[in-house]
């Protein structure tokens, strides 16, 4: 039987990037993100690889688009083996007294409200099949514009590593990676004019994530 990755926020950057290296590695993924024609994309090249992919276009930040999801999965394979969440709001940067409050609210609600949520639904889905959580770090809490990203980014981080230590024993498995520096969309809204052919390409990272998880 195939081994099942689960990527949230899968369609574009260290997200894909992911999905095609597991693909490559006779991986099935369950490709979820709110852009259908960029997972469509995705799913062409893990298809013209050699690889399978099941396309999961929903809100990340839907409850009920998610307890939706995770039903299915665990009645047609039981679980999965590793469920990777690379979903994430970039706020724009901002002077932290000037943070816009919509984009402010959006940041909590994807990057920490939506992610507890997602923790509690797929646990079971990770106990099922003895599974690895993945989550990506960027620190640039306390960086000067960074006020929106930055605090609720470190956030989500904390939330994992208290999981982590609570899982420590018990399972499931909780793993923290930091990237390199990417050239990524978000990034380029963060730097704009930065020399991009000095950052390490998302399909390197991704290998050497994966490379660095003892048991993918």
């Amino acid at each position: 039987m195939n081994k099942i990755a689960l990527i949230t926020g899968a369609s574009r950057g260290l997200g894909a990037a992911l999905a095609e290296a597991l693909a490559a590695r006779g991986w099935h993924i369950l490709a979820v993100a709110r852009t259908t024609g960029a997972l469509e994309e995705l799913d062409d090249r893990i298809r013209a690889a050699g690889g399978s992919a099941t396309l999961v276009p929903m809100d990340v930040s839907n409850p009920e688009a998610m307890v939706q999801m995770v039903k299915a999965v665990g009645e047609r394979w039981g679980g999965v083996d590793l469920w990777a969440h690379t979903a994430i709001h970039a706020a724009p940067l901002s002077p932290v007294p000037h943070i816009d409050a919509k984009d402010f609210q959006k940041s909590v609600d994807l990057n920490l409200v939506t992610t507890r949520g997602l923790i509690g639904l797929i646990e079971p889905l990770l106990r099922g099949r003895d599974g690895t959580a993945l989550f990506l770090d960027d620190p640039r809490a306390g960086q000067k514009f960074f006020g929106s990203y930055g605090a609720t980014k470190a956030a989500q981080i904390l939330l994992a590593r208290s999981w982590q230590a609570e899982s420590e024993s018990i399972g499931p498995r909780v793993v923290i990676a930091t990237p390199e520096p990417m050239p990524t969309a978000t990034r380029a809204r963060f730097f704009p004019g930065e020399d991009r052919e000095k950052l390490s390409p998302c399909k390197t990272e991704a290998e050497r994530i994966l490379s660095e998880i003892a048991g993918l």
